[in-house]
């Protein structure tokens, strides 16, 4: 079981749109937030713009941006969270998750962000409760490391995580 904390009484927890996705869609929480922004050299913070529809952030290219999602979860130890985009997202509106997957450790206590970036050519908009990434859990294992030494295994020596040709 996932602990889940909504911040906000319209805030939405992460859904499964299918019985077989293994991703969960995660919602953006715009709604009287400040989203904080990065072109890569310096940072600033905005205000998504209150629309009828719902607060909406506004992107131009190559700009990144931290968008809340509205909760904290807690995840059993030993899970991780992938966030990853949402094929929909990346091809129409040329959504990019920098970092993708990011992780969520099971020890975060704070709200659960995403980092978007607009890698399209024009303006990217991002509203209040749109569904614009996805979490796939993950079993991970926490190994010690030991002194050693690596000898050569195969035949692959020398590449860079490549097989060859």
């Amino acid at each position: 079981m996932i602990t889940i904390q909504l911040l906000h009484d319209d805030a939405r927890e992460p859904q499964r749109a299918t019985e077989g996705s293994a991703g969960y869609d995660l919602f953006a929480y715009l709604s009287g937030r400040s989203v904080t922004c990065s072109d890569g050299q310096r940072t600033w913070t905005v205000e998504p713009e209150a629309r009828e529809g719902g607060a909406a952030l506004r992107l131009e290219p190559g700009v990144m941006a931290r968008v809340p999602l509205g909760f904290k979860a807690q995840l059993p130890r030993g899970i991780e969270a992938q966030v990853r985009p949402r094929s929909g997202s990346s091809f129409k509106k040329g959504l990019h998750i920098p970092n993708a997957p990011g992780t969520v450790d099971s020890d975060y206590p704070d709200e659960w962000m995403v980092l978007i970036q607009n890698g399209g050519a024009g303006t990217l908009e991002l509203v209040h409760g749109e569904r614009f990434a996805q979490m796939v859990l993950n079993r991970y294992e926490v190994l010690a490391f030991q002194p050693g030494q690596v000898g050569i295994t195969t035949t692959r020596a020398g590449g860079f995580g490549s097989t060859g040709a």
